[in-house]
């Protein structure tokens, strides 16, 4: 006993007469811990860089692609306003000629598609798309024709379409709600049959707020695509 109380005496009288020696130890042992964490650093920096990097990226391609189908669909009401503009002035040459042009615009829309459905779904989308226009035009021939009748069953075919589209889609990519996608297709082919009634009716500067409407509810319904797509294949916006 007596003996190990020397030692503990012995050992507190040399670290007296080595002050320096627990200072020393730290110094050491900080240099230890910053050599062991000097890699890190750079390495958590760079990591989170790429990760900043990547968001940026992935955010650039979901713009782009944005981008892109709110000109598609913009595409669509611009040259079905051609369509009924001249099918109600009687030009039934630029009539044709625009309406060609809507049946391209909506190939070009079911084939944004195709990338990441498939061809097969992408002409699904061009027949729903045609089945739109054609009962746009319908109830533009009806309103021309003022036959109320036929105006309705336009009418019918239109919304039921819209339930056809929201459906197709919904049932494709599961963040596109059935629900707000009818309901957004349906605002569209409300703003379809205003544009027609107002042009036969000559009410021009009503029109032309229902077209700056239109158009940005196509802002809407694109960006609403871009985005439910960028997040079901994330992989394909890296």
């Amino acid at each position: 006993m007596f003996d190990r109380d020397n030692d503990v005496i012995a050992a507190n009288q040399l670290e007296m007469e080595n002050p320096m020696k627990p200072i020393k130890q730290s110094l050491i042992a900080a240099s230890i811990l910053a050599a062991f964490l000097a890699p890190a650093a750079p390495a958590f920096a760079q990591h989170a860089e790429h990760v900043a990097a990547a968001q940026v990226a992935t955010a650039a391609k979901v713009n782009e692609t944005g981008a892109a189908l709110r000109d598609l669909w913009v595409g669509h009401t611009f040259w079905v306003r051609n369509v009924i503009v001249d099918t109600l002035a009687g030009n039934k040459t630029a009539a044709v000629a625009a309406e060609k042009e809507v049946v391209a615009n909506a190939k070009q829309i079911a084939a944004a598609i195709e990338p990441y459905y498939g061809k097969e779904a992408s002409e699904k989308l061009f027949g729903l798309l045609a089945g739109h226009y054609g009962a746009v035009k319908q109830y533009l021939e009806a309103t021309a024709a003022g036959s109320n009748a036929r105006q309705d069953a336009a009418f019918k075919s239109l919304t039921g379409n819209a339930g056809e589209i929201a459906r197709f889609l919904s049932s494709a990519n599961p963040n596109l709600p059935f629900d707000t996608l009818n309901g957004l297709l349906l605002a569209h082919g409300g703003h379809h049959i205003r544009e027609i009634q107002q042009l036969q009716s000559k009410q021009y500067a009503e029109e032309a707020q229902t077209w700056d409407a239109m158009k940005k509810h196509m802002y809407v319904i694109a960006d609403a695509l871009a985005g439910a797509i960028a997040k079901q294949f994330p992989a394909k916006f890296v």
